[in-house]
Parts: structure tokens; sequence; C-alpha cells
């Protein structure tokens, strides 16, 4: 009986050993956190897919118009973009009106001190005028400010073409599609298109882009006597100079 006894308790003490020796390897092994399942990377579909393409899509295409309305600017050598204005006296003007002749065009803002130069202390333009009167020669002054910037809308442009005594029409371009088609930068950037239409001048009207003095060589007049003369215009394009066209 108590050999059955010491064996039982004997037995016992080695099953708890192997318990004890056993439970921290367990323990250990239990702590340990689980491998994250690899996740596949997440893909549009359905209505997100098509959302997501369009969005790149429409990316693209507004890329692609802002590429296009860069370099679509009037080229000399190409012909003149048409338009078609209404002037301060609330007569539509059309460049197609003035077909067989000479255009001159000058982006005007009554505010900018370039414009004051050439209308105010200077009579620039208003010279050119007298000088080309009765010799198929057109003028045009275009004021692409947005409205409510400076020098914009049509009573301001009224007052200016009296106080300058500008006798030739100041065209309302307030959307700015026509200077935007022109390339039209400064005021006053000067365009000169031929009698067929092309545009054969772009740029400065003189070389002298100081706010007082008016420079030794006037580029529209030159453009406009080779023409006349039936020459090519020698020089074609120059930087204009000025104010930023208030778009």
């Amino acid at each position: 009986m108590k050999s059955k006894t010491l064996l039982n308790a004997l037995t016992a003490g080695l099953f708890t050993v192997a318990l004890v020796g056993v439970a921290p390897a367990f323990a250990q092994h239990a702590s340990q956190p689980a491998a994250p399942a690899t996740q596949p990377a997440v893909q549009p579909s359905g209505k997100d897919k098509e959302h997501h393409e369009g969005k790149q899509k429409k990316d693209g295409e507004h890329k692609k118009d802002a590429a296009q309305t860069k370099g679509d600017a009037a080229q000399v050598g190409q012909p003149a973009p048409a338009f078609k204005l209404t002037g301060i006296d609330g007569k539509e003007v059309s460049l197609a009106d003035f077909k067989g002749k000479v255009v001159v065009l000058e982006w005007f803002n009554p505010s900018c001190p370039f414009i004051l130069k050439h209308h105010k202390i200077n009579s620039t333009f208003n010279d050119l005028h007298k000088k080309y009167e009765g010799k198929d020669v057109v003028m045009l002054a275009i004021n692409s400010g947005k409205e409510g910037n400076q020098g914009s809308g049509k009573e301001v442009n009224e007052k200016a073409a009296k106080e300058f005594k500008i006798a030739y029409p100041i065209l309302l371009d307030a959307k700015g599609d026509v200077g935007k088609a022109y390339g039209a930068k400064t005021t006053p950037h000067c365009f000169v298109i031929d009698k067929n239409g092309v545009l054969a001048y772009s740029g400065a009207i003189d070389d002298d882009k100081s706010p007082e003095t008016p420079g030794k060589t006037n580029y529209v007049a030159k453009a406009v006597d080779e023409l006349l003369a039936g020459s090519s215009v020698s020089t074609s394009t120059t930087k204009p100079y000025g104010c930023a066209v208030k778009y």
C-alpha cells in the first residue's frame, strides 16, 4: 500500500514539473501577434472606376485646352482673328467691315501711364490717324479690361475719348476674347493688318519705352507706309511695352 502511494506521488510530481516547463513556452507563443494578412491593392470598380477615369480624362483635357489656348494667339503672316465688338458710341464694329483696307489696332486703357504718354503728353496716335486719313487706313482702339478693373467701362472711356480728342472708335472687349485671340499683352500693344486680312505687324508703337518720351522710330507708321507702298513689312514683330492688359 505504501509503495502504491509513493508511486502515485512521484507520478504527480513529474507531471507538475512537465507543466511548469511547458507553460512559459506556450505563453511566449501565445503573446506573439499574428502576421497580418496581405491586402491586395484596392482597385476602383463600377461607378468609382468611371469617376476616377472620368476625372483623369477631364484633367488631361484641361491641360490640353490650356496648351492650345497658349498657342492660339494671332501670328504674323497668318489671317488676323475676326471680331465684332461694340464701341462706346453703341455702334457695332466688325473687322470684316474693313476688307481691302489696312487696319491698325491699339490696345487701350485710359488709366495706363503709357496710354497717357501717347494720348495726353504726346499725340502719337492722333498724329497717325491724321496722317493716314483718306488713305484706306482704319484705326481702332480696343479696351479688353474686365468690368470693374482699372480703365474699364463705357463712361470712363467716353470721358477719355473727349479728353484725348480721339476721332476713331474705342471698342469694348470686357470678356477679353478678342484681346486673348490676338495675344494682346500691354497697353498699348499694336497690331497692323494688311488689305488681305493678314496680320503684318505685332508689337510696340515705337522704340522708346520710357513713360514720357516718344521713340525715334514709330514701328506702326513704318509698317503701314511699307504696306501702302506694296512692300512687305521689314520689322514685323517687336516686344510690346506698357501696362498689362487688365483681363
